[in-house]
């Protein structure tokens, strides 16, 4: 609770969930799906379109050193919902139909954890916090986790949203093409017109309608995930003429920045709720990402790798915050943010303390421009094969800019300050990173280095405290 909010209900005698709305903001959150840290105009990218996103950018504050979690779906929603590690959680992969663990077409050399299906309901997510707090909560769109319910990422009745602590669910594709039932749909042809996107509607439905309290919405968005396709012909056509013709992987790269512009089409369509709400002054707005971005779809350069593996282009993601009075407008923070922050500074936020354990902290002193502790680690686990189906086709090493999935293995990696740690159990080795001179991952300094000794025995450390699941020679049981 602010300075500001504890002498306003001890002086006024008023309960913390009755403060003015300045004290407790609204909380827009809106999580986009394996985009990438490049690929936003705001991060750089020479040619995709996203004005609504840059507009966020320039109203409030950009972060450079932003992380996702985990570098594939469910594990890092998993861990941004609840504060913790994919490794204390030991949910670190995506969900499943069924019970089981990994078949790899290809020879690999260890066995990997069973598959967890489910966000356990003994955890405690930032909607269980904020609803207890009084906010009114609501989510529309993308949950991955629960076991496929009926149909491939259908909400479980027993761990949907609505069990751990959203009021207001809306389970929908909207017009992403994993709503076409495996069809075409009726072509868009006029010009700037994007098509109906039932998510955005009743997100904005939720933005609108009369709240007695502060309001939580999480909209978690489809966009950019594959299948990249658009109904929107003069889309592909505005992008046919923006690709470079020299660019790599051209018909993906064109048909990805239409899909690009579409997301932000929709998430302006949020934006302009608030406005036209009246709430901007009032709500905050945080926009990020569960992954980076997809080899075969964009280029995550100047980082190296991308979705599915720990290197930079699979977990660094944009991270875009407007708080109008406490960010300021036009500013860029360097401190180092990851998913898991977002529950403790939700609940900063909104003035309430909570007890259960997180690995996460409250990034509200980035937020107004004052520095984060400087001695935090970051923690990262991903003890599986990756593709599971043509893993052995796969390209055997992870580069930058690939345009191929590539052969992802079990790993774990750490950074603190500059300095980043990759440990892979396969090989018994690491590999160590100074991303302040290095982004990229080029040049692997480990040897007789004492960061790499420190950084090593922390990661150790950590993973041991957090009982994380690791993979173990085939010959071996896994505990």
């Amino acid at each position: 609770m602010s300075v500001r909010s504890f002498f306003l209900s001890v002086v006024l005698g008023l309960s913390w969930n009755s403060l003015p709305a300045a004290d407790r903001p609204n909380i827009l959150f809106i999580l986009a799906d394996d985009l990438a840290w490049s690929d936003l105009g705001c991060y750089g990218h020479p040619w995709h379109q996203a004005p609504n996103l840059d507009r966020l950018a320039m109203e409030g504050m950009r972060f450079t050193d932003a992380y996702a979690p985990a570098p594939i779906c469910s594990a890092s929603r998993a861990s941004i919902l609840t504060g913790k590690t994919t490794a204390r959680l030991q949910f670190e992969f995506v969900t499943k139909e069924k019970p089981g663990r990994q078949v790899i077409e290809g020879e690999i050399a260890m066995q990997t954890p069973p598959f967890t299906l489910n966000l356990s309901l003994a955890e405690e997510t930032m909607a269980e916090v904020l609803k207890e707090s009084g906010y009114d909560t609501g989510f529309v769109g993308k949950w991955h986790l629960n076991q496929h319910h009926k149909r491939y990422l259908g909400w479980s009745p027993t761990h949907g949203p609505a069990k751990h602590g959203f009021e207001t669910t809306i389970d929908t594709f909207g017009a992403h093409p994993y709503g076409w039932k495996g069809g075409e749909v009726t072509p868009v042809e006029e010009k700037d017109v994007f098509p109906r996107d039932e998510l955005t509607e009743r997100a904005v439905e939720f933005l609108q309608k009369d709240h007695d309290a502060p309001f939580f919405l999480m909209a978690s968005l489809y966009y950019v995930h594959t299948p990249i396709k658009t109904q929107c012909p003069w889309l592909i056509d505005k992008y046919e003429h923006l690709v470079p013709a020299e660019s790599p992987n051209r018909k993906n790269r064109v048909r990805y920045g239409a899909f690009i512009e579409m997301m932000d089409h929709y998430v302006g369509q949020l934006l302009e709720a608030l406005d036209e709400s009246g709430l901007n002054e009032e709500t905050m707005v945080v926009f990020t990402s569960d992954n980076g971005g997809h080899p075969e779809y964009t280029a995550n350069s100047p980082l190296r790798g991308s979705k599915w593996n720990l290197y930079e282009g699979g977990i660094r993601v944009p991270f875009l915050v407007r708080w109008p009075g406490r960010v300021k407008p036009e500013s860029i923070s360097n401190e180092l943010v990851i998913g898991y922050d977002l529950k403790s500074t939700f609940a900063e936020v909104a003035g309430v303390e909570f007890e259960e354990m997180s690995d996460g902290i409250s990034v509200v002193p980035a937020f107004e421009g004052r520095s984060l502790p400087d001695d935090r680690a970051l923690i990262w686990h991903f003890p599986y094969y990756h593709p599971e189906r043509g893993y052995k086709s796969a390209i055997n090493d992870i580069g930058m800019d690939d345009f191929a999935v590539s052969k992802t293995r079990p790993q774990s990696a750490i950074r603190k300050g500059a300095f980043k740690l990759l440990s892979f159990p396969e090989t018994e080795s690491v590999e160590l990173y100074d991303l302040k001179s290095d982004m990229g991952e080029q040049w692997d300094i480990h040897k007789n280095s004492a960061a790499a000794v420190e950084l090593a025995g922390l990661l150790r450390e950590s993973l041991g405290e957090m009982q994380a699941r690791m993979p173990v020679a085939k010959n071996k049981k896994l505990r």
